[in-house]
């Protein structure tokens, strides 16, 4: 079970887009894609035979699964997420500061 999962709210801890919020695009690989963070400028060549113009194109890069938290709203930060097993033997997350569930 992943702990963090796509739509899920984030924050990163560190780097030029430190303490920016956003939600989950893509997890994979050991990387997050995150809506609006880490953003890019790519210059491409044109491609006609795929009607492609060429310009400088902005773009979301992914970062590493360690530099960002899942917030949590109750805290109003980021926060470690950890995975338990219900009573009925369903897997669920929680948040390590309040041990509230976040998927039930």
């Amino acid at each position: 079970m992943e702990k963090i999962r796509k739509g899920d709210q984030v924050v990163v801890l560190s780097g030029r887009d430190k303490g920016r919020r956003g939600a989950v695009l893509r997890v994979g690989g050991g990387a997050v894609l995150v809506e609006s963070v880490n953003r890019v400028k790519r210059h491409t060549k044109a491609n006609p035979q795929a009607n492609q113009p060429g310009g400088i194109i902005e773009k979301e890069m992914p970062l590493p699964l360690a530099k960002v938290a899942l917030w949590n709203p109750a805290a109003k930060k980021g926060d470690r997420v950890g995975i338990k097993t219900l009573s009925d033997g369903k897997k669920v997350r929680f948040f390590k500061s309040n041990g509230e569930v976040i998927d039930a």
